[in-house]
């Protein structure tokens, strides 16, 4: 199809699809492909509970034999890449509940309605369409942007652990867009 790389992302929950992971993990066998597993994180009404979550060390433990003999490392991925011995893909780990990688990680996203979110689990404090709307300068608005990428928190947007998130406020992930 001519694509130079395909993304298959998979949030692995207990119970739902953790038993298919050997599965997955074949489709990179004759094929370029980056299989990516996620950890499950708690969004707003995504029915997060703490028993269906599986983490990054459970999906190795249950795949088994992958080595890290991927070369094209960055230290700013938020993906653990991993190749399966005689796979031409590349199996990958988004290990965001047990092995944050806050302090790495120079994501930014845009909501749809014109907010500014510097992690997935922080506010949205900064609205930039109400700025443009106001007619904020170039200047400007770098300054906000850059005032809201300083005040990042370190760890998980300012949160302890994964049930602080659930019981604090965040939208659902698709009205964030990943």
């Amino acid at each position: 199809m001519g694509f130079k790389s395909v993304k298959v992302n998979c949030v692995v929950m207990r119970d739902v699809n953790d038993d298919e992971l050997r599965d997955f993990v074949d489709m990179t066998r004759d094929a370029d492909l980056d299989m990516r597993f996620i950890e499950w994180m708690p969004f707003d009404k995504n029915g997060w509970n703490s028993s269906t979550f599986v983490s990054y060390q459970e999906m190795l433990d249950t795949i088994g034999n992958l080595s890290s003999d991927v070369t094209d490392f960055n230290p700013n991925d938020t993906t653990k890449w991993f190749r399966a011995d005689g796979h031409r893909g590349r199996v990958g780990f988004i290990t965001s509940m047990t092995e944050h990688f806050c302090g790495s990680c120079n994501r930014l996203r845009i909501t749809a309605d014109g907010r500014l979110k510097v992690c997935l689990f922080g506010d949205e404090k900064l609205s930039l369409r109400d700025e443009l709307r106001r007619g904020a300068t170039r200047d400007e608005l770098l300054e906000k942007i850059g005032k809201a990428v300083r005040g990042k928190h370190f760890k998980l947007g300012g949160h302890s652990d994964s049930e602080s998130i659930a019981k604090g406020e965040n939208r659902a992930m698709i009205l964030i867009g990943g």
